[in-house]
């Protein structure tokens, strides 16, 4: 059964998540360790996991599986979550696959040591670009599971 998991904290694509999973239907776990307002949509669930790094990542890498979908930023997590044969897309629309999440996990231990020498990385800003392309994605991925 394909199941879509957030990692919500600061996740800037939850209501295009939830439009699209009550079109087709779909469960949608919105992971957080802090509050989330609570949705009136029983295919909807808010999980409130306790404060504390990686408590809920920790809780998605546990549920999720093949035929799932997970939306997280998190490279890490991305990482856990593919070797559980789930399809992880950022927020932003780029997917993460076997094919790439090394050199994604490489580049994450790039910038961790750069920030611990005090050299700052710009983050940029989240674009409807980026809405549009994680829109895109999602719909891919919804579609190529199904056809499974």
């Amino acid at each position: 059964m394909l199941d879509i998991y957030v990692d919500a904290d600061a996740c800037p694509v939850k209501e295009e998540v939830m439009r699209v999973a009550k079109r087709h239907d779909l469960e949608v776990h919105m992971v957080s360790n802090s509050y989330l307002r609570p949705i009136n949509n029983q295919k909807i669930h808010i999980v409130l996991v306790d404060s504390g790094a990686d408590v809920a990542d920790d809780w998605i890498a546990e549920r999720s599986k093949d035929g799932d979908i997970v939306i997280t930023a998190d490279i890490l997590l991305a990482d856990r979550c593919i070797k559980n044969g789930s399809c992880v897309i950022s927020p932003t629309g780029k997917p993460f696959t076997e094919e790439n999440i090394g050199n994604a996990v490489a580049g994450r231990s790039v910038s961790v040591h750069l920030r611990e020498i005090g050299i700052e990385s710009n983050n940029p800003t989240f674009s409807k670009k980026d809405r549009s392309r994680f829109l895109q994605a999602l719909e891919e991925a919804i579609q190529h599971i199904k056809r499974r």
